[in-house]
């Protein structure tokens, strides 16, 4: 686990031949938005051992293991450096949830979507009418939606849980994708890999770290809507580029470098170069809206998209150095 700025940053520059997929990546990918980490990690990471023993998703086959190699409070730490600790504890929970959700519905949908829908249907009753919860899951959300309303507003919570319903839907999407016969076309997967990111239900946190709560013109301004696509989708495909070898050995097809390669029939560093590019242009394109609304925000605001911006710069540091994606550090390129 690396422990500094210097052993994180440091990566394949200044023209160097790249001979993994992982030097790839850090030589051609923009990344604007410099290293952080926030002094509240180690609390965070106590946090997410505690609330998976308190809600029984400890005890789930596989869960200990996988934490183990996503690092949750780490992901949190790098996203939100300038979260206080009762924000970032809530952040690296709600993102080992999402973990444990995420891997259950691949495990449970691959092969057969219908399979989903008790534990869908759920989650949905959970956020949407306040229903009491019948598995650990679900108590583990049910667990979430508490400390949210007891955290944020009124209106953020409910953004909270609209988002939340939106990533939830999203991954029968992704199941009915898997299990159709011919694979899916690039414009469908990016718009299912846009639901399944699960960064935009984070997006109400960030408000809530904020001093003052954003105005409706804020909020609500068309470009401010466009910075969050932008934010949510950046932030997802970077970690597809890291995981691109293991989902193509297991089969997984909602990836967008995988989407670049079933679309050009290339091999999988030249899509994984396409799939750069096409990040690098949706940063950029973040950074030119953050500047053109930046002068009409409040501190609080410009707080929210720095919020933004940091899943993008989060997802990049945290995805190379997690072991859930070592296997981009083994796979060499093409010479």
């Amino acid at each position: 686990m690396c422990t500094t700025h210097e052993e994180i940053t440091g990566g394949t520059q200044g023209g160097t031949a790249a001979t993994t997929l992982a030097d790839l990546i850090d030589a051609e990918l923009y990344m604007p938005f410099p290293f952080r980490r926030s002094p509240h990690e180690a609390e965070a990471a106590e946090g997410v051992d505690h609330w998976l023993r308190v809600t029984g998703l400890d005890r789930e086959p596989g869960v200990p293991a996988m934490i183990h190699h996503t690092r949750p409070a780490e992901l949190a730490s790098f996203n939100s450096p300038d979260a206080d600790a009762g924000i970032l504890r809530l952040v690296a929970r709600q993102i080992a949830y999402q973990f444990v959700f995420d891997d259950r519905a691949e495990e449970v949908g691959r092969h057969r979507p219908g399979r989903l829908l008790p534990m869908l249907t759920e989650s949905i009753a959970i956020l949407r009418d306040g229903a009491a919860p019948s598995t650990p899951l679900g108590t583990a959300l049910a667990d979430l939606h508490r400390q949210v309303r007891e955290r944020c507003t009124p209106a953020q919570a409910a953004r909270w849980a609209w988002k939340s319903r939106e990533y939830v839907h999203g991954l029968l999407y992704e199941a009915v994708a898997q299990a159709h016969p011919s694979p899916p076309r690039s414009g469908l997967c990016t718009s299912i890999r846009s639901l399944t990111a699960g960064v935009e239900p984070f997006h109400p946190l960030c408000e809530a770290a904020q001093p003052c709560e954003l105005t409706s013109g804020e909020l609500h301004h068309p470009l401010m809507r466009h910075l969050s696509r932008l934010s949510a989708d950046a932030a997802v495909w970077i970690p597809d580029l890291y995981s691109t070898v293991k989902e193509q050995r297991d089969g997984e097809m909602i990836n967008l470098a995988l989407a670049y390669q079933r679309a050009h029939g290339c091999p999988l560093p030249e899509a994984v170069r396409l799939a750069i590019r096409q990040i690098n242009r949706t940063i950029r394109e973040f950074e030119r809206l953050y500047d053109e609304i930046k002068p009409e925000l409040s501190p609080s605001g410009v707080g929210y998209v720095e919020g933004m911006a940091g899943w993008i710069r989060g997802c990049y540091y945290w995805s190379r150095t997690v072991p859930r994606y070592a296997d981009a550090a083994a796979a060499e390129t093409v010479r």
